[in-house]
């Protein structure tokens, strides 16, 4: 079975057609259970999210803040493992025939097996994975084996990227490109800045690849300012952040779906 890069890719275009942003949420797979996080993934996607992201839980996520590092935390004490995170893309697909990536640190995927991982995720329906801590440079094999099952090899892009440096990164990415808004963790922020309308603009100058930026969009104003630029919006510590808030599970799916539907109305508008 091959993966959905072209069902990532279709997506992509039909929000560009739409004149507006695509919204791409994340959630750490396994959080605050496995079959909970399932069904945290589905409502995001039922509320109005094109794309999600799954997270595979690390336990020294460098790059992510402390609201998806408590969620990481919550999953791995509870067990998850990649076999988990696999079910969580495949029900995640099936149930809303939408694309679902993994988003993942290089180690987990090292240890697990480049081929089985890039087999067993094309097997479950996943789009392609997001991988920001694997250096371009070192990631021939991997793409390689992405390449063979169908799946995107997203990359992420920062404001420090010098021109040549953003370059390379996007030649070697498929899918889209990720441009972290500023420099720093995963979080929600009260101004999501310049920095990231200047990085689309420099990023698209050295491809035809959607740019869709992450880290800091939290409601649908924000949203709507970063749509205005970008050709994604992607969202995940604000949903990760109404779990941990609710009172309980229920609340908390019900919570996420309604961000969702709150977030989606922004990406059709432009501040």
């Amino acid at each position: 079975m091959s993966g959905n890069i072209q069902l990532l890719n279709d997506t992509l275009e039909r929000a560009g057609a739409e004149k507006r942003a695509a919204l791409i949420a994340y959630l750490p797979a396994g959080f605050p259970t496995v079959d909970g996080g399932i069904e945290a993934v589905k409502a995001v996607l039922d509320g109005g999210a094109d794309i999600v992201e799954v997270g595979l839980p690390h336990s020294d996520p460098v790059l992510d803040g402390p609201v998806i590092q408590t969620a990481d935390d919550i999953a791995l004490r509870g067990g998850v493992r990649i076999a988990d995170v696999m079910r969580t893309v495949r029900e995640a697909h099936e149930a809303t025939g939408k694309p679902v990536l993994v988003m993942t640190y290089w180690n987990p995927i090292d240890r697990y097996g480049i081929e089985r991982f890039t087999t067993e995720l094309a097997e479950a329906g996943g789009a392609g994975c997001i991988l920001p801590d694997l250096p371009v440079q070192e990631s021939a094999v991997w793409r390689e084996h992405a390449d063979k099952q169908g799946l995107a090899t997203v990359f992420v892009v920062a404001p420090s990227s010098k021109d040549e440096r953003l370059a390379t990164i996007t030649r070697a990415g498929s899918g889209f490109v990720y441009a972290a808004s500023l420099m720093g963790v995963t979080g929600t922020r009260a101004s999501v800045g310049a920095q990231a309308a200047d990085l689309v603009r420099r990023t698209r100058a050295t491809t035809d690849l959607p740019v869709c930026v992450g880290l800091g969009v939290s409601n649908a104003e924000q949203a709507a300012e970063v749509a205005g630029f970008a050709d994604g919006v992607i969202v995940g510590s604000a949903f990760v952040k109404r779990m941990l808030d609710a009172d309980d599970h229920a609340a908390g799916i019900e919570a996420v779906r309604e961000l969702a539907g709150e977030l989606a109305r922004g990406v059709r508008r432009v501040s």
